[in-house]
């Protein structure tokens, strides 16, 4: 009987002892990035206290109780921090974005379409642009790499008949001087925003200016009316934010993940690691057919949606948006009649 609890004792200890780290590690991340004076010296002496116990108390219930209580104290501070909307905010999310619907007309302020001369040198501009929900046509989605082959950002795209696209994107709102941090993305570091633009910043932004990003262009297979349905949640998604802010996380409401969640959850995808580990949502996107792709084997496909080269080429041309999808697949002849961007 003794050797045949001895395994289970040693797996219950080891799992102990993994749910201990884990809440030793959240506490002292929860403290260095978010509590608001003295963090680091917090977030030292709690991991130094943390690791005393750990080695050198041997009955487990102690070590629980303490770690458990720390971790249950700081959670409890922890998850009263609230996001807010009043910060000095860097230029490019300054304006938080917001929409007006009367019938088939939505009005929506502060579109960014900023003049770039680097990253850091701009003339920003905020506008105002109305849109018919009857003559929306269509979604494209581009899909951005910064560095790592496993993680992306994703922007969609709505295309109009008589007017220019408008892009959402979902991002950190970052203060002045505020630098993203991966490990801090799973804290309270930063708010959410879902920036409306034109394609002639926030995509010529990634692929003129910042150095080592790639961005791919996929044409999504919706109709219109399901494009007007997509349409409305970023709308709802941005007039929610400006109403009540709310946290980013790198885990459940990052860039990806809440694009899921703003759908119905009777509507949502089923859930597939790739919606975490984006980097290959495209890839996902190709098995489920939710590109279109003109027959062409993914490797193919994905070699022919890398639009970098075009949009250096088209730069400042008012036909960018025209420019950078010529000759991709899923793009057929693109209307003469479409506006372009003032």
């Amino acid at each position: 009987m003794r050797l045949l609890l001895w395994p289970l004792k040693l797996v219950l200890r080891l799992a102990l002892s993994l749910i201990l780290l884990g809440l030793v590690a959240w506490t002292f991340g929860a403290l260095y990035y978010d509590m608001p004076f003295l963090n680091q010296a917090a977030a030292w002496c709690w991991l130094g206290s943390a690791a005393t116990m750990l080695l050198f108390i041997r009955q487990a219930w102690r070590k629980s109780l303490f770690i458990g209580l720390a971790f249950v104290g700081v959670l409890s501070w922890w998850s009263k921090l609230q996001p807010q909307a009043n910060r000095e905010w860097q230029p490019d999310v300054a304006q938080l974005p917001w929409a007006e619907v009367a019938g088939d007309e939505v009005t929506i302020y502060n579109v960014r379409n900023f003049d770039y001369r680097t990253t850091t040198d701009f003339t920003p501009t905020w506008e105002t642009r109305k849109v018919r929900l009857s003559q929306l046509t269509g979604i494209d989605l581009f899909i951005n790499y910064w560095g790592s082959p496993w993680m992306a950002h994703p922007i969609a795209s709505f295309q109009f008949k008589d007017a220019p696209p408008i892009c959402f994107s979902i991002e950190t709102r970052k203060e002045v001087g505020e630098k993203y941090s991966a490990i801090g993305g799973f804290y309270r570091q930063y708010e959410l925003i879902c920036i409306a633009a034109d394609e002639r910043d926030i995509v010529r932004l990634r692929t003129n200016y910042r150095t080592g990003e790639d961005s791919y262009l996929y044409r999504i297979p919706v109709s219109p009316e399901r494009a007007r349905e997509r349409f409305m949640e970023y709308i709802a998604t941005m007039n929610g934010l400006r109403n009540k802010p709310r946290w980013y996380n790198a885990a459940t409401t990052n860039c990806t993940t809440a694009i899921r969640t703003q759908r119905p959850a009777s509507e949502r995808a089923p859930w597939d690691w790739r919606i975490l580990l984006n980097g290959k949502a495209d890839e996902m996107l190709y098995e489920k057919k939710a590109v279109v792709t003109d027959g062409l084997p993914f490797p193919e496909l994905r070699e022919k949606a890398h639009i970098n080269t075009a949009a250096q080429a088209a730069d400042k041309s008012p036909d960018f948006w025209k420019l950078i999808r010529e000759g991709r697949p899923g793009f057929g002849p693109i209307p003469a009649g479409n506006a372009a961007a003032p």
